[in-house]
Order: C-alpha cells, then sequence, then structure tokens
C-alpha cells in the first residue's frame, strides 16, 4: 500500500509521528495525522478546514485539552512549578537563590550546557536517540481507507487528500471528534476535497 503514497503522503505520515514526539504521547492518533495534514503545504486542505475556522494552531491546542501536552520541556516546567511551591512551603524563596549564586558566579552559571550535536546515521539521516512510537489502531485504519478513496476516485495514488477523506470516513477518533467540535460538515469538506482531486487528475 505505502508505495502508491505519494511524496507528499508519506511527509503527512512522518510528520504524524514528529507531532506526536513533539507532545511526549505515546501513540500515533488520528490527531496527530490531522495535526500532519495542517501543517504540510497541501493547499486543499487548508482551503477546506480553514474556511471553517479550523488550522494547526487549534487543533494542537484541542489535542492539548483532550490528551494533554506530554512533551519533556512541558514536564520540565512543570517539575519546575512543583519544585518551586515546595521550597516557597518552607520558607525557600527560589529566585532570591538564583539571583545569589548568579551574584556570586556570574550571569548565566545556573544555564545547562548546550547539548552534542545529532549524529548522523548511515543514511545521511540525524539519529535522534528515541524509539519508535505505534499508529493507533484507528490511525491504522485511517491509512486503510484514504487506499479505499483513492480506488473509490479511480486514483493509482495516495495524495494527503486522500487521507483525509480517509480521516472524514473513519469518524470516530479524536481527530473527528476535534473537527465535530468545531462544527465541520464532514460532507462538505469531503464534497470539496474530491472536487480538488478530481481537477489535478483531469
Amino acid at each position: 500500500m505505502f508505495e502508491r503514497f505519494t511524496k507528499e503522503a508519506r511527509a503527512v505520515v512522518v510528520g504524524a509521528q514528529q507531532q506526536a514526539r513533539e507532545l511526549g504521547h505515546e501513540t500515533i492518533g488520528t490527531e496527530h495525522t490531522l495535526l500532519s495534514l495542517l501543517a504540510g503545504d497541501n493547499g486543499a486542505i487548508r482551503d477546506a478546514l480553514s474556511n471553517r475556522g479550523v488550522d494547526q494552531t487549534s487543533v494542537r491546542q484541542a489535542i492539548i485539552e483532550h490528551v494533554g501536552d506530554h512533551s519533556e520541556a512541558t514536564t520540565i516546567a512543570d517539575r519546575d512549578a512543583e519544585d518551586a511551591a515546595a521550597l516557597k512551603a518552607i520558607g525557600i524563596d527560589l529566585d532570591a537563590v538564583r539571583a545569589a549564586i548568579e551574584e556570586n558566579f556570574g550571569a548565566g552559571a545556573l544555564r545547562l550546557p548546550r547539548p552534542a550535536p545529532k549524529k548522523r546515521g548511515i543514511f545521511g539521516r540525524f539519529q535522534t536517540g528515541t524509539s519508535h512510537i505505534p499508529f493507533s489502531p484507528r490511525n491504522k485504519k485511517v491509512l486503510e481507507l484514504s487506499l479505499r478513496e483513492a480506488i473509490r476516485l479511480k486514483h493509482n495514488y495516495i495524495a494527503p487528500e486522500h487521507i483525509m477523506l480517509g480521516l472524514l470516513r473513519e469518524g470516530a477518533g479524536l481527530a473527528a471528534l476535534i473537527l465535530a467540535e468545531k462544527a465541520v460538515d464532514f460532507d462538505a469538506v469531503r464534497e470539496q476535497l474530491t472536487r480538488s482531486l478530481n481537477s489535478h487528475a483531469a
């Protein structure tokens, strides 16, 4: 099936994994695929959804509201806030301690050292050191449905629009819930994307 994916559609799949990783999520859900579709260069999808008030920022915020942001930066910030509150409870002002350290040891004394540069793998790609994130069953279904949408439209390739059509057809994942909460008319979006695909195929 993946041999039918266009370069842009493959970028959506890779982008969904990146979106899940950035949010610190353990599976790649339909919501990450939607976020990746909106982050890409696909004007047809952005036009179909932005006309209905849906964009990358609003979808990311909705994902965080539903699932949370488990990224390392958020976890560290939350831990720092908890530590500051605990120290304040026993009479220690963390800001005063930081100021005293910087006064004695110089500005930036508390900054962490810069991380070592990422190493390139044998294929020239950067090694991230992060483990593989699996696709959720619903998201696997979306990718299967994107193939069915391509077959339905008599296309021998799968483009990002087909993935979006598959997402709409699946209709039960978090992406569909977010779109429904934003009062998106699935049929209207489906029709607009089908027209766009057919105009490119003609």
